[in-house]
């Protein structure tokens, strides 16, 4: 088996090589990732400079890779036929952080395990939801569990799946929840400060907002100590809405 990782906290991320390491009893496994933190790039893609593919050494001496470009990127060029070669599925993670809710439409993580489905391969993100990680074992296993589970189990054309582990130690954790994603948001503020030369500068700020009870979702099950396995797919048409559109009377040129 082929597997290509990356992540959107960067090369050097503990999340990403406890992610790895995990995975190398499966065959080759390839990281590319951004050379820095990109957190909360989204799909971005680097189309007006050159992309460089730098080498990094690890004691095992397998192949890792960093990227002056977004975990987009990393997944499309890990596709390619640069690199030996396409991989079977792509894991993307583990990142710190929850990416539940509407954190799926920002995350650089979620992005790279759907520029994977866009390439027609199967792909999963995993986060931890905390910021202060200690312990990537539990999460790094059910990689490897999940990533097994693919082999077996193929997931449909333009689809991927989102994971997230909650923060707690593995024997307090419930098992596992199939789940849609939620529907919390944040309540974004852009604060204006001002710098020690007097000019002005602006600040995103937010707090999580839930919507209340929302049984079967990613935000419910993590809550709850299970881990959130949410799948999602490319197609983002909203049939409903569509259906009453061609009932407008809208015309044009009139």
């Amino acid at each position: 088996m082929r597997v290509l990782v990356t992540n959107d906290d960067g090369i050097r991320a503990p999340g990403l090589m406890a992610l790895r390491g995990a995975l190398l009893p499966l065959g080759e496994v390839l990281a590319i990732a951004p050379e820095g933190p990109r957190s909360a790039c989204g799909h971005a893609i680097t189309l007006h400079k050159p992309l460089r593919l730098m080498p990094v050494d690890v004691p095992d001496g397998g192949r890792v890779f960093a990227i002056n470009g977004f975990p987009a990127d990393c997944v499309a060029l890990g596709a390619s036929e640069h690199l030996g070669g396409r991989p079977d599925i792509v894991v993307s993670g583990i990142n710190v952080g929850p990416n539940l809710g509407v954190d799926m439409v920002y995350s650089g993580t979620v992005a790279a395990a759907r520029e994977a489905a866009i390439c027609g391969i199967s792909s999963f993100a995993i986060s931890i939801v905390a910021y202060d990680v200690l312990d990537f074992g539990p999460a790094a296993e059910f990689a490897l569990e999940l990533t097994r589970a693919l082999c077996t189990y193929e997931l449909p054309t333009g689809t991927y799946l989102n994971v997230n582990v909650p923060a707690v130690p593995r024997a307090e954790m419930k098992g596992v929840a199939f789940t849609r994603q939620s529907r919390i948001r944040y309540d974004n503020r852009i604060e204006r400060r001002t710098d020690p030369r007097g000019g002005t500068y602006y600040w995103l700020t937010g707090d999580r907002i839930d919507r209340g009870s929302q049984p079967e979702a990613d935000v419910e099950a993590v809550d709850g100590n299970r881990i959130s396995v949410t799948p999602a797919h490319l197609d983002v048409t909203e049939e409903k809405l569509l259906a009453a559109l061609r009932g407008w009377d809208l015309k044009w040129p009139a």
